[in-house]
């Protein structure tokens, strides 16, 4: 063999003992850092989120909750205040049904028909009847 075959040779092996002790390397800090994001995790785990834990139980055992259980009344009171619509349907209120008068709000749990049957009208045909106006 020529000395630039045997030159050549000693590189290839140089170059391949290289990269398998560079691969060595990244094996052995791959292995560290797994081996320390366990140990981060367990420490997270048994430090962090124990103490979250406690502070919130903690922090229920300060709160009295009896005392915000009336909120829920006050609450459905508030509801009742609060005016919406009613629609006239042929059972209640046939005679509204189409007119421009009719208001149709519950008032604290009072509907309002109109102005000027408040009440609504007993038949099916009220004397004030007129049909409803679109505006476009």
């Amino acid at each position: 063999m020529e000395k630039w075959q045997k030159d050549f040779l000693e590189l290839i092996e140089t170059a391949v003992d290289e990269v398998e002790r560079l691969f060595l390397g990244v094996t052995t800090t791959v292995e560290t850092l797994f081996e320390l994001s366990g140990e981060f995790s367990e420490h997270l785990h048994n430090t962090i989120v124990t103490e979250v834990e406690q502070y919130l139980a903690d922090l229920n055992d300060d709160v009295d909750l009896d005392s915000y259980w009336h909120l829920d009344d006050l609450m459905d009171d508030a509801e009742i205040s609060f005016p919406y619509s009613v629609e006239p349907t042929p059972q209640q209120h046939p005679a509204c049904m189409g007119c421009q008068h009719y208001h149709g709000q519950v008032y604290g749990g009072n509907l309002m028909v109109c102005a000027m049957h408040p009440y609504g009208w007993d038949d099916s045909n009220c004397p004030d009847w007129e049909a409803e106006e679109f505006e476009f």
